[in-house]
């Protein structure tokens, strides 16, 4: 069957409407573990009757079968036992051999891109290849090869950002006396940016604990840089006795530093000391959606002056507001993500937009307000968001 058809196309349009899907096949994935799988459907049966993929993890690495193909599909567990005794890799990786296999001829074509062998692609077929079956095969293992590694670096950069991005979240969620607590956050966009956006949430003292949310312009390591700069600051100046208004200060300053690499941040930070009637919160908003209280009753107002945001001006002077929490009351504090989630010619906060899905909060948890404001987020618009949103939200109980 593949010799009759590759006779009918190897020299017309057949041919090249072919190897132009199998591009097209092998561009359209990203994930490692697809590839094998498409490199064996694109080959069976026009080239050959079965098609195993061997790949290796490391250059000197062995070679396991990623991926077994066959016409006729009640033959693959049988072919897996015949080539389980037989060692792909003895085959030379720089070039195109032929291997025998029982009553099949098998063509073992190295996959190999960049000058790095990623594996071995193995035909087989019952009559001998002929010469344009190899070369199409060759042609088809260069482009398998490249669409591999492209695959592998892109997973390893998403695996290296995600385990970035994981460093530039919260090691852990601290107990806080008197406080319910939630918190949401989402990275949008590709899976190899890291987001701008953070919260933290820590103890910086004996009796009391600090919170931040913020939000870095722009995506990427430079992005990160700054909010791992934002993070570490914060917490280090907080548990050396600063105030969160000098906190900013300081910050502020170390942002410009930066020079060149500097990048504007919106930032939420405040205090939390537990009271007998609550909680009393002392905070800075350096340009950033203010923060908004529910009360039980579901009224719902803001409670932050709106200051410089971060990043610069060199002469800023930030001032606390205090606000106190009674018990049952709500402190929902939320970055651009959500206040900015368009749908056509509307924002999510027109109108107090952000004010009235609050107010449907009134006697929820933390951790349900929280979701409920991602919900309504997600709900705003039909399409996926294009901006990182983070929510934090604090409870007096």
């Amino acid at each position: 069957m593949a010799s009759e058809w590759l006779e009918e196309g190897s020299h017309g349009p057949h041919w090249l409407g072919f190897l132009a899907d199998a591009s097209d096949l092998l561009a359209g994935t990203l994930d490692p573990g697809m590839v094998p799988a498409i490199i064996a459907q694109i080959v069976v049966p026009r080239l050959s009757s079965w098609c195993a993929v061997y790949t290796s993890d490391s250059v000197a690495g062995p070679a396991r079968l990623a991926y077994l193909w066959h016409a006729d599909e009640a033959r693959i567990d049988g072919l897996r036992e015949e080539l389980a005794e037989v060692d792909v890799s003895s085959a030379d990786s720089r070039v195109t051999s032929a291997i025998q296999l029982a009553d099949s001829q098998v063509l073992a074509v190295p996959l190999t891109a960049r000058g790095r062998s990623l594996g071995m692609m193995c035909l087989g077929r019952s009559d001998r290849f002929v010469d344009e079956v190899i070369q199409f095969a060759e042609d088809i293992g260069r482009r398998a090869a490249l669409a591999m590694d492209n695959a592998r670096v892109y997973a390893q950069q998403a695996a290296a950002n995600r385990a970035l991005q994981r460093s530039l979240l919260p090691p852990n969620e601290p107990e806080v006396p008197g406080l319910d607590y939630g918190v949401v956050y989402e990275p949008a966009g590709e899976v190899n940016e890291v987001g701008g956006d953070f919260y933290d949430l820590f103890k910086a003292g004996d009796d009391s604990w600090r919170f931040a949310i913020g939000d870095v312009c722009g995506t990427g390591p430079e992005a990160a840089a700054v909010t791992g700069l934002a993070r570490h600051t914060l917490r280090l100046l907080a548990r050396e006795g600063y105030g969160v208004a000098a906190v900013l200060g300081r910050l502020n300053q170390a942002i410009l530093e930066e020079g060149e690499r500097a990048r504007f941040l919106t930032l939420l930070h405040g205090d939390i000391t537990p009271v007998e009637s609550g909680l009393e919160v002392r905070m800075v908003s350096a340009g950033h959606p203010e923060a908004l209280r529910l009360r039980p009753n579901g009224s719902v107002e803001a409670v932050t002056t709106p200051q410089s945001l971060l990043g610069v001006f060199h002469e800023v002077v930030f001032e606390a507001d205090t606000i106190h929490l009674d018990h049952g009351d709500v402190l929902l504090a939320v970055t651009d993500g959500v206040t900015e989630r368009r749908s056509g010619g509307r924002l999510l906060d027109d109108d107090g937009g952000l004010a009235k899905l609050l107010a449907e909060c009134a006697g929820l948890s933390a951790r349900a307000v929280a979701e409920r404001i991602r919900r309504g987020a997600a709900e705003f618009a039909a399409e996926p968001s294009a901006d990182d949103l983070a929510i934090l939200v604090l409870r007096a109980r």
